[in-house]
């Protein structure tokens, strides 16, 4: 796990994937397609579908998963509480690993949650 604030990695993936796009635009026009048809309101809205990608991403160790769901959550409106919860089925679904990410993924949420200076 990286002691990077979880901003500087959402910035930094942002641009990277800017510059995948440039190099493979066609792949990632799809990815973002399906982005947006997978995370749009249906029967589950927004915000649980971040809470599960938040989930997943912890399962996964994936740290620019975390701090781009993480960040997702805060827009969709989630609480911390349903951040905690989320994060309590990703440990039980991970293991130990899980919950070591799971403190990494709050980090990254109340990061995101808090005013910037």
């Amino acid at each position: 796990m990286s002691t990077t604030q979880f901003r500087d990695t959402s910035r930094t993936i942002m641009g990277r994937m800017n510059d995948l796009g440039k190099a493979i635009p066609g792949v990632m026009q799809g990815f973002q397609a399906l982005h947006e048809a997978a995370s749009a309101n249906g029967v589950l809205s927004s915000k649980t579908k971040e809470l599960i990608a938040l989930a997943i991403a912890v399962a996964a160790r994936c740290e620019g998963c975390v701090a781009f769901h993480a960040k997702e959550a805060v827009k969709q409106g989630a609480t911390r509480a349903e951040v905690t919860e989320t994060l309590g089925v990703a440990i039980q679904m991970g293991g130990g690993p899980s919950m070591m990410w799971a403190t990494e993924a709050l980090a990254a949420f109340d990061e995101f949650s808090a005013p910037q200076a």
